[in-house]
C-alpha cells in the first residue's frame, strides 16, 4: 500500500475520494436520520427507501453522458468541474436546511446525486490511468477502504451532531428538525471547498478525445443500447457487474429497512446508535477490502469471491434472529468483511478487462447496471410494505436472493472457486509473485507459451491469471476416470502424438473466439530444471488464428516434490515453509513467432523475471523483522563456545536494543570490529535498521591500511567487546594503538552495565512478541530502500591500502536469494558461520543469508580452528558450512 502514495498524484486522489463520499453521505444521514426520528412502520421503510432511490436514479438516466464526458475529456478535468458544482449544491442544500424546507432538501438529494453519477466513470477510471494494471487490486482496495472510512466517519459525525443538536421530545416535526440540525451543512460546505482544493492538485494522465455526443441518440435510446451491447458483449466484464450489482442491491435493501425493524422489535429510537451499527459493516468493507488486496498484492486474486458470496448470504439470513445490539454490531461488521472480499476482485476484474478507450464507458455501464438493480430493489421493497408485510419476512427473501447469488457466482465463474480452494491448498507453502499483468490483452485471444517446470505450472498461472485460462493436456492423463469430468468443467483440451492436428485445430478455433489457451511448448515437464527444445507443433495451431502469444516464465518450483529434480534434491524441499515463485508475462509477440526465436524470448523473460523479483524485496532489516515474526521461539543464534542459544524473538529484541543506541550517532558509517559470533551477527543488522552503513574492519590487514579503511569510510565510532581486543593484542594487534586516535571505541561490557537496562530489555523482548509487524517497523526500523548502502567491505588494493567495495541492499539480497535456489535448504538445516565477517561470503552467506531465510546458525569465532569447527558440526548437528579453500585444506590436514 506504501508503494501506491508514493505515485505522483496518488495521495490528492485519496483526499477527493474521501471528501466526495464524506460529503455526499452528510447530507444523506441528515435526511434519513429526520425520516428515522419524524416516521414509523411501513411509512418510514418507504420514505427511506425513496432517498436512497433518489441518490441511484441519476446514474441511471445519465449513464451514457456520464460515460460520454469520461471518455471525451480528461479524467482529472472532470473531478474538477464536478468538485466545483458540489459546492453550490451544498450551499443550497444548507439554506433549505436553516429555511426548515424539508421536502427541498429532500430532492435536493437528488442534486447532489446528480454531481456524482456524472463525476463516477471519471473517478474509478482514473485508477487505471495513473497507476495501471498491476496495482489494480491494491488500488481498488484502498479506494474502497478510502470510500468506506469517509462512509463510517459522516455516519459517526454527523449521527452525532445530528442527536447532540437535537432537542430530546416525544415528537418529531421534519421541517423543525432540520432547523435545529441546520448548523451541520456548513460542514458540507466546509467539505466540498477542501476537495475542489485538493481536485486541482490532481496530474493530468489523459487526453481530451474528438468523441460526439448525440442528444438524440441519447433521449431515443440509441446510448443505453449500444453501451449495454458494450458491458454485456465481455463475459467477464458482464458476470463481474451482475455480481455487484447484487450485492449493491442487497445492500441497500437491509440499510433501508433496518432502522425499522431495530425500532420496533429492539425498542432502540437512537439515531446514533442506529447508524453506528450499521456503520460497523462499513469498517467491515474495510477489512475485507484490505485482505482482498493483501492477498492479491500484484495479481486479480479472484478465488476469495465465492467466499465473499457465502458470507454475505449467511449474514443476511442470521439479522432478523439476532435480538441483542452486540450481536447484531458483530453480524453487521461479519457481512461488511465478505462484503470487501467480494467486491474488490470483481471491480478489479472490470478495469482489468476493459480497454482504455471505453473503460469510462464501461465503468458508467458498471454505475447504471448496478443502481437499475439497487432501484428495482428498493421499488420492490417499497411495494411489499405497502402490503404490511414484517420487515422480518424481507429479510429472509433477501437471503434467498444472496443463495441464488453464490450459487451463480460458482457456475459462472468456475476458475474463481479453483483458485479459492488452490489459494487454501497451496498459499501455506507457496508465496506467488506476478510480474507483466500489463502485458495481458484486455479482451482479444492469447496464446500462452512458456517453460513448464513442474506439476503446479497450471495452478499458478491460472491463480496468476484474472482470465480464464483452457490448457491443453496430454491425453492419456486426461481420460483418466477419476479426473475427466473435472477436466471437461474447465474446458480442458486433450492432445496426443496420433490426433494432434485434430487437436491444435480446436485450440486455433478457441482462440479465434477470443479466449486465453495455454500450451507447453516443451511438450513435457522439464529434467533438469532448464528450457528444453520448444516443439513446433504450437506453430500449427497459430497459423490461422486471429489472436496473440503472451510468452510465459515460471520460476521458484524447481527443487519441489512437484518437480522433476532428483529425488533427494526434492524431498528436502517438503518441510520448507515457503517459497517464492514468480510468475512472469511478457509482452505480445506476433502469431507466427518460430519456436527457436519464442525460447530466446522466454529465456529474456527468465533474466527479467529474476530482476523483477529481486527489485520487489524490501531492505535486508525489514526482511529481517518478517523472518523473526514468522520463526518466533525457533533457535536463530548459537554460540559455538559458550552454547548460549538466542530464540528469534530475542535476537530481534536485541537487534532492537542495540539499533536504538547506534541510532544515536550522526555519522552514517558505523565500524564493527567483532568476531563471528552471536553479538557480531546482531550487531549487523542492528546497525542497518539504525539506517546506518555497516564497516566491518578487517582486523588481519596492516595497520595503515585499518586506518586507511577508517579514513575512507568516514566512520567515527566502532563497536568491539573487551574480549575481543584483548585476544588480538595477544596475536600482535593493538587496535587502540591503531584507532584510538581516530575513532571512539565502544565496548559492549561498558554498555551492558551502563546503558542498558534489564527493564528495557524485558519491554522491549514482550513488544517482538507481541507487537505486529506494522507497528514494531514504525517504531524501530529506519525503512532503508534497496539502493541504500547496507555494507562497505575492505580488500586489499594497489600498494597495500584497501579498496573499498560498497553492497546496497539489493546486491545483498541478490546474493541471499541466488544462494538460496541452489542450495535449496529445508527448514531443519543448520548453517554453520566461522567466515570473518569483514569477507563478502562470510556476511552474506553465513550471516545474512540463514536470518533472513529462518534457519538456525551456529556461530564460530576462528575459522581455523579446526577442532573446533568439527566440535560446534558435531553437537549441533550443522548441515551446511561455507569456507575458502585454504581453511578447507586447514581441516583436512588436522587429524582430529
Amino acid at each position: 500500500m506504501g508503494k501506491l502514495f508514493k505515485t505522483y498524484g496518488f495521495t490528492a486522489y485519496m483526499v477527493v475520494v474521501f471528501l466526495n463520499a464524506f460529503t455526499d453521505l452528510g447530507h444523506k444521514i441528515i435526511i434519513q436520520n429526520t425520516v428515522f426520528k419524524a416516521y414509523d412502520g411501513n411509512e418510514q421503510i418507504i420514505l427511506t427507501a425513496i432517498v436512497n432511490a433518489l441518490i441511484l436514479l441519476p446514474f441511471i438516466l445519465l449513464f451514457s453522458p456520464s460515460g460520454f464526458i469520461s471518455d471525451r475529456f480528461a479524467k482529472h478535468k472532470v473531478m474538477r468541474v464536478a468538485a466545483i458544482v458540489a459546492v453550490v449544491i451544498t450551499i443550497l442544500i444548507t439554506l433549505s436546511y436553516y429555511m426548515g424546507y424539508f421536502w427541498l432538501s429532500f430532492i435536493l438529494t437528488f442534486a447532489l446525486a446528480t454531481q456524482s453519477a456524472i463525476y463516477s466513470p471519471a473517478k474509478y477510471g482514473y485508477i487505471k490511468e495513473l497507476l495501471g494494471n498491476e496495482n489494480l487490486a491494491a488500488a481498488n482496495g484502498a479506494v474502497q477502504s478510502t470510500t468506506i472510512v469517509a462512509i463510517l466517519g459522516g455516519i459517526f459525525f454527523y449521527s452525532i451532531g445530528f442527536e447532540s443538536l437535537l432537542e430530546i421530545k416525544d415528537t418529531y416535526l421534519s421541517g423543525a428538525t432540520l432547523q435545529e440540525v441546520a448548523h451541520l451543512g456548513w460542514f458540507l460546505v466546509l467539505g466540498s471547498l477542501i476537495e475542489l482544493y485538493f481536485a486541482y492538485k490532481l496530474p493530468n494522465k489523459s487526453e481530451e478525445t474528438q468523441v460526439e455526443f448525440d442528444k438524440k441518440r441519447y433521449f431515443t435510446g440509441g446510448y443505453l443500447k449500444r453501451n449495454l451491447k458494450l458491458i454485456t458483449s465481455h463475459e467477464m466484464i458482464w458476470l463481474s457487474i451482475v455480481g455487484l450489482s447484487i450485492f449493491w442491491a442487497l445492500s441497500q435493501v437491509v440499510l433501508a429497512i433496518f432502522p425499522s425493524f431495530i425500532k420496533e422489535y429492539m425498542d432502540v429510537t437512537n439515531a446514533a446508535v442506529v447508524q453506528g451499527l450499521m456503520a460497523l459493516s462499513g469498517l467491515g468493507i474495510i477489512i475485507g477490502s484490505l485482505i482482498a488486496s493483501r492477498v492479491s498484492r500484484n495479481y486479480i486474486e479472484i478465488g476469495v469471491i465465492p467466499l465473499g458470496a457465502f458470507g454475505v448470504f449467511v449474514c443476511i439470513l442470521l439479522i432478523p434472529s439476532l435480538d441483542s445490539i452486540i450481536a447484531s454490531g458483530i453480524n453487521f461488521f461479519l457481512f461488511g468483511v465478505f462484503g470487501g472480499l467480494f467486491i474488490v476482485p470483481l471491480n478489479s476484474l472490470i478495469q482489468f478487462n476493459s480497454s482504455k478507450k471505453r473503460l469510462g464507458m464501461v465503468l458508467a455501464g458498471n454505475n447504471f447496471v448496478q443502481n437499475v438493480a439497487m432501484t428495482i430493489f428498493l421499488v420492490g421493497t417499497i411495494f411489499i410494505s405497502l402490503f404490511q408485510i414484517d420487515v422480518v419476512y424481507i429479510f429472509y427473501i433477501l437471503a434467498v436472493v444472496a443463495l441464488f447469488g453464490v450459487i451463480y457466482t460458482i457456475r459462472m465463474l468456475p476458475q474463481s472457486l479453483v483458485k479459492f480452494i488452490l489459494s487454501i491448498l497451496i498459499a501455506a507453502k507457496y508465496r506467488l509473485t506476478v510480474q507483466g499483468l500489463d502485458n495481458i490483452p484486455e479482451n482479444k485471444g492469447v496464446l500462452l507459451l512458456g517453460n513448464h517446470i513442474s506439476w503446479l505450472d497450471w495452478a499458478m498461472l491460472q491463480m496468476a491469471m484474472p482470465r480464464r485460462i483452457r490448457f491443453v493436456m496430454e491425453r492419456s492423463i486426461y481420460e483418466k476416470k477419476l479426473i475427466k469430468w473435472f477436466l471437461d468443467f474447465f474446458g480442458v483440451i486433450p492432445i496426443s502424438s496420433r490426433g494432434g492436428k485434430e487437436s491444435l485445430k480446436k485450440v486455433a478455433e478457441y482462440l479465434n473466439k477470443g479466449d486465453v489457451v495455454c500450451l507447453f511448448p516443451e511438450g513435457t515437464i522439464s529434467r533438469n530444471g532448464h528450457l528444453n527444445e520448444f516443439k513446433k507443433g504450437y506453430e500449427i495451431a497459430a497459423k490461422n488464428a486471429d489472436a496473440v502469444i503472451i510468452p510465459f516464465y515460471i520460476g521458484g518450483l524447481w527443487g519441489t516434490s512437484f518437480s522433476r529434480s532428483n529425488i533427494n534434491f526434492a524431498e528436502s524441499t517438503k518441510s520448507r515453509r515457503s517459497k517464492d515463485v514468480i510468475v512472469s508475462f511478457g509482452k505480445e509477440l506476433d502469431i507466427n513467432i518460430k519456436a527457436d526465436k519464442l525460447k530466446s524470448k522466454v529465456f529474456e523473460l527468465s533474466i527479467d523475471s529474476w530482476k523483477g523479483y529481486i527489485n520487489m524485496l524490501e531492505s535486508i532489516d525489514n526482511m529481517w523483522l518478517e523472518s523473526a515474526k514468522r520463526m518466533g521461539r525457533s533457535t536463530a543464534l548459537i554460540d559455538s563456545t559458550t552454547g548460549d542459544k538466542f530464540s528469534y524473538y530475542k535476537t530481534l529484541t536485541l537487534s532492537i536494543l542495540f539499533s536504538n543506541i547506534i541510532k544515536k550517532h550522526k555519522e552514517k558509517s558505523i565500524g564493527l570490529l567483532m568476531p563471528t559470533t552471536n553479538i557480531g551477527a546482531i550487531l549487523n543488522l542492528s546497525t542497518l535498521m539504525a539506517g546506518k552503513t555497516v564497516v566491518n574492519i578487517n582486523y588481519t590487514s596492516s595497520k595503515e591500511a585499518v586506518k586507511s579503511a577508517v579514513i575512507q569510510s568516514e566512520m567515527k565510532t566502532v563497536y568491539s567487546s573487551k574480549r575481543f581486543i584483548k585476544k588480538l593484542k595477544d596475536k600482535g594487534i593493538d587496535i587502540y594503538d591503531i584507532l584510538d586516535d581516530l575513532v571512539e571505541i565502544v565496548l559492549l561490557e561498558d554498555l551492558k552495565e551502563k546503558a542498558i537496562k534489564k527493564s528495557t530489555f524485558i519491554y522491549l523482548f514482550l513488544s517482538s512478541i507481541f507487537l505486529p509487524k506494522f507497528i514494531l517497523k514504525a517504531l524501530y526500523f529506519n525503512n532503508n530502500s534497496l539502493d541504500d548502502t547496507a555494507t562497505i567491505l575492505f580488500s586489499s588494493g594497489s600498494e597495500g591500502l584497501p579498496k573499498g567495495v560498497v553492497l546496497s541492499h539489493r546486491n545483498i539480497l541478490a546474493n541471499t536469494k541466488q544462494v538460496v535456489e541452489i542450495l535449496n535448504p529445508n527448514e531443519e538445516e543448520v548453517f554453520l558461520g566461522s567466515l570473518p565477517m569483514f569477507h563478502a561470503f562470510g556476511l552474506t552467506v553465513t550471516t545474512y543469508l540463514p536470518l533472513l531465510e529462518g534457519f538456525s546458525l551456529i556461530c564460530h569465532p576462528d575459522p581455523t580452528d579446526a577442532v573446533g569447527v568439527g566440535k560446534a558440526v558435531s553437537s549441533h548437528n550443522a548441515t551446511f558450512m561455507c569456507a575458502t579453500a585454504t581453511f578447507l585444506r586447514l581441516y583436512t590436514k588436522n587429524k582430529r
